[in-house]
């Protein structure tokens, strides 16, 4: 089957690729929705009027893998596909039917694909998230009169951390200096990457840099165009989580990262098809990066910056991290920093604030037991 190419008649303010982007999800929305027993429209009709389209999606997810649980590891239904699952099904499960999906099944399971079985875990907060999906559809599901009983009094609690209680991981400022120093001279890199590098260095310091500056998350950053940035007013502009835009200022190091790759190696319009014209970050097919080519960039030259091999490099949320903390040990105010990271609450900002990464560094290096250490 040949797939369609899908043109956006946008009349919004949004750039196409956002408005492409948010369409992305919606349709994979009405994907899932079509594999899920037809009892249950009225509720994807609630979804799509309450909720953002991301935990729309991240929801019906949930509800498709419990419903394949269903068929394939309980004898509740006889339904061989998951749309034929019934509502007589539904009322025949009960509160400890999800408490074993949850804590039994989803903890540890495992899927076989071709020669290959993957084997998934799941912590309690991914575990909550299971329990929170099952528990909006089966209270939608009783206040709509479809099943007898609300089962959901009966859910085990999940013993989630504390917030605060892990650890914050982070760069420290000289590991920030030594990684920009990787992508701007390659040093670090192996034969083969250097040859990548000499191609896109310009490109892969212009988004090393914005990382660290405002602590942008990574579709903030993947989805930014040429046109996002007002170089006469010094500002630019993004497009945040539940569809907020926002304009952030320029500082000269951002501006000269971004026009010298703009100006010294993106290819020109000319060599680009029309739907990159636009893109900032470009792969070399010239296309707009991925988050996974993003994903892979950062953690390649955050691996270097702390010396240590590729695949125990940090993710771009690391580097929102980074971007905070030293934001806040350089005096500013938590809610300035706020503000600037989007944080819908304070108490995620002040996290940052109360951790000193130093703190027991600098506690033991004056705890000395042998002579010779001693000061």
């Amino acid at each position: 089957m040949i797939r369609k190419e899908i043109r956006i008649h946008n009349k919004s303010d949004k750039p196409d690729n956002i408005v492409k982007k948010e369409n992305e999800i919606i349709e994979n929305c009405l994907r899932i929705e079509k594999e899920l027993p037809f009892f249950m429209r009225d509720f994807f009709i609630y979804l799509k009027n309450n909720v953002l389209p991301m935990t729309r999606f991240s929801y019906l997810s949930d509800i498709r893998f419990f419903c394949d649980y269903l068929i394939k590891e309980t004898n509740i239904s006889s339904a061989n596909e998951i749309k034929d699952i019934t509502i007589q099904d539904f009322n025949k499960i009960d509160a400890k039917d999800i408490n074993r999906f949850i804590g039994d099944y989803c903890s540890r399971y495992s899927v076989e694909k071709g020669n290959v079985v993957y084997v998934y875990e799941n912590n309690n907060r991914s575990l909550a998230r299971k329990q929170s999906s099952l528990s909006v559809l089966f209270k939608y599901l009783y206040r709509d009169k479809l099943i007898e009983k609300n089962i959901t009094d009966g859910f085990n609690p999940i013993k989630l951390p504390k917030t605060g209680s892990r650890e914050i991981k982070r760069l420290d400022d000289y590991e920030v200096k030594r990684m920009i120093d990787a992508v701007s001279t390659g040093q670090g890199l192996t034969e083969k990457e250097r040859e990548y590098w000499e191609k896109t260095k310009l490109r892969d310091k212009a988004i090393i840099i914005l990382f660290v500056t405002y602590g942008l998350r990574l579709y903030e950053l993947q989805q930014l165009n040429i046109s996002s940035f007002n170089f006469v007013r010094g500002e630019f502009k993004i497009f945040r989580k539940r569809g907020k835009e926002a304009i952030l200022p320029l500082n000269k190091s951002v501006e000269k990262v971004i026009n010298d790759y703009i100006n010294s190696e993106r290819p020109s319009e000319d060599h680009l098809p029309q739907e990159s014209n636009d893109a900032l970050f470009l792969s070399l097919q010239n296309t707009r990066m991925t988050e996974r080519a993003i994903r892979e960039l950062v953690k390649k030259y955050t691996s270097i910056a702390m010396g240590t091999v590729r695949d125990m490099g940090y993710s771009p949320h690391k580097l929102r991290a980074t971007a905070a903390t030293s934001l806040i040990e350089q005096g500013n105010s938590i809610y300035d920093v706020q503000n600037l990271l989007d944080h819908e609450n304070i108490t995620t900002t002040q996290l940052y604030a109360a951790h000193k990464k130093n703190a027991k560094r600098e506690l033991i290096k004056n705890f000395e037991w042998l002579d010779e250490f001693e000061k």
